[in-house]
């Protein structure tokens, strides 16, 4: 607009408008903007067909591409979720008609390593997508008055499309993904798209990847287990349908594999997973696929990976695109158990894209909007209310720290993130304690609310008995002369440390959890050598189960347990502890 309030508008065609034509432009203008126009034309021999009128940053796209483009449009508009578009075709040609409207655009001012800054789009927004050449799309990151910043995933040659100059379009969407059953047993990209080879996903429905997290009235307290199956979280840190606990521990402690072990024990249990490989090596995110196909688990999860190997930009939005997957299930009233493995690389991936966009970094070099990454994807963890189906998602994020520093910049956040956190220690794991769980450093913030009432009874004081022995472990390392009661509370802390001890790929049972811990808090192991440990543990187990599968059945189940089926358990124990010392000291004597 000039001093004069007069508009400047370039009408691009192969030919000159004619007098008629120039007047119903400069009257169609001045009605749409209520001001007098003046009208240039500037010839484009590309525009054989059609033409283009530019406004500011308006642009009314009349040329065969921009016709093509609102057909295709309409198309997405009737097909989100990108199933087959045959059958809708012949309607859709039928019933369309191209239609006159202006589109926001904007000009590529910079564009490079995944980065694009981009002049003349007033109105866009955060978060929003932007549709740029070659079918290259990027998403709003930095809003500045004069430009804007924003991340791309476009990547191989359609990338290289992109240039100086280059017209950029608005799209008036946010950034969404496919979602739907069909999902299930696949492996994905960040943006939905087949890894594995089996052919295109036919998607039910088209999820935002960002969204407002459920509101206090939207949730329910968290009172349902979600075993892990392993012994040493179940009984001492147990977590909940819905809650949000922490993996955090130095790098090749076993964090992913807890999180597996995790996965494998709901088997059966109708909960849906999924995992987001955030920043690993392609050859771990296929090992650990080829582990859940081995064990049958793969049937009931989803695999979203972003390699390292892939841009920072596609890292960025990983587990975003994982949480609104398992949203997708959530609302249906289903149960979700989500892994993000891990967000440390996530915020490494979030940091590189912040400094590539020239913002000024705050503490450790992290852009002060960090905390805020994390703590707006963790919230979407909920278990909702009954009106809203109560589905749940539970979120397993994992954190590598260094040299166990769970002081460290993003450790603290996303432990004041999460409700709880299990620790792994480097000096367990690599003295054979795994899962190598630090009773310290660990803890779950829903506690029993997340037991079954059979686990509360058996588990007695066992984190605490363990807690004593750590303590009295580090006094005693030095003293060769002990009294009975000091070795012999050594021996009974040395054998509750033996029992935690599982094998990788094993989840135990809630039934052999609670024979285990009856046993071992009864003191029915403490005079078991360590070395016999595991064949005494594999023993019992079917010993008890051979005799009360009734009882083991109901455990499973139920989860109960009345102080008569304790006895009951106990006293199976008992008889086996007195076969199995005769048998021993028979063979010893023989």
């Amino acid at each position: 607009m000039d001093e004069q309030e007069m508009l400047h508008a370039v009408l691009s065609s192969a030919t000159p408008p004619t007098a008629e034509q120039k007047s119903r432009f400069e009257a169609f203008l001045s009605k749409r903007h209520g001001c007098p126009v003046t009208l240039e034309w500037v010839a484009d021999e590309a525009l054989e067909k059609g033409f283009r009128l530019q406004v500011g940053s308006e642009q009314y796209d009349w040329t065969l591409e921009g016709r093509l483009r609102q057909l295709q449009e309409r198309l997405d508009k009737l097909n989100p979720g990108k199933m087959s578009v045959i059958p809708l075709m012949e309607d859709a040609i039928a019933s369309w008609t191209p239609e006159v409207y202006a589109e926001e655009t904007g000009c590529v001012l910079t564009v490079g390593d995944e980065i694009a800054t981009v002049s003349g789009l007033e109105h866009a927004e955060y978060g929003e997508i932007l549709l740029f050449s070659g079918g290259v799309r990027g998403l709003v990151q930095d809003l500045r008055p004069d430009s804007i910043g924003c991340i791309l995933f476009g990547n191989g040659s359609n990338a290289d499309a992109i240039a100086q100059g280059s017209i950029v379009r608005r799209s008036g969407r946010t950034a969404g993904i496919p979602v739907g059953e069909a999902f299930l047993g696949r492996v994905v990209g960040a943006l939905g798209t087949p890894l594995d080879g089996k052919g295109e996903i036919e998607a039910a429905d088209y999820r935002p990847i960002e969204v407002p997290a459920p509101g206090i009235l939207d949730r329910q307290p968290v009172n349902t287990p979600m075993e892990t199956g392993l012994l040493a979280i179940d009984s001492m840190f147990p977590i909940g349908r819905g809650q949000r606990e922490l993996i955090i521990g130095d790098r090749q402690t076993g964090k992913t594999a807890v999180a597996l072990d995790t996965i494998l024990n709901q088997k059966g249990k109708d909960v849906v997973c999924v995992y987001v490989a955030i920043g690993q090596k392609s050859s771990s995110v296929a090992q650990l696929v080829e582990t859940l196909k081995r064990h049958d688990a793969m049937d009931y999860c989803i695999v979203i990976s972003a390699p390292a190997s892939v841009s920072a930009s596609l890292q960025y939005i990983a587990p975003y695109a994982g949480c609104a997957m398992g949203e997708y299930f959530m609302y249906q009233g289903r149960d979700v158990l989500i892994v993000y493995d891990d967000l440390s690389k996530h915020a490494v991936a979030y940091r590189t894209l912040s400094l590539l966009l020239e913002r000024s970094p705050g503490r450790e070099a992290y852009p002060g909007d960090v905390f805020y990454l994390h703590s707006r994807l963790l919230e979407r963890s909920a278990h909702l209310s009954d009106a809203l189906g109560g589905g749940s998602m539970t979120a397993l994020p994992i954190v590598e720290t260094q040299a166990g520093d769970v002081s460290a910049y993003i450790p603290t956040n996303i432990i004041s993130i999460t409700d709880g956190q299990i620790f792994l220690e480097s000096n367990l794991f690599f003295s054979g304690q795994r899962p190598a769980v630090n009773v310290g450093l660990s803890v779950s913030r829903v506690g029993g609310d997340a037991q079954t009432r059979a686990m509360k009874k058996a588990v007695g004081t066992l984190r605490l008995d363990l807690a004593q022995f750590r303590e009295m472990e580090v006094f005693t390392q030095f003293s060769s002369d002990l009294d009975d009661m000091t070795r012999r509370q050594l021996t009974y802390g040395q054998g509750l440390m033996r029992l935690l001890r599982q094998p990788q790929y094993r989840p135990w049972r809630q039934h052999e959890q609670v024979i285990l811990l009856l046993a071992a808090m009864d003191h029915i192991m403490q005079d078991i050598p360590l070395r016999e440990m595991d064949d005494f543990r594999r023993s019992l187990l079917d010993s008890v189960q051979d005799a009360e599968p009734e009882l083991c059945a109901q455990l499973d189940e139920q989860g109960t347990l009345s102080d008569a089926e304790r006895e009951q358990i106990l006293s199976r124990a008992k008889e086996f502890l007195t076969r199995y010392q005769a048998a021993h000291a028979e063979s010893a004597g023989g």
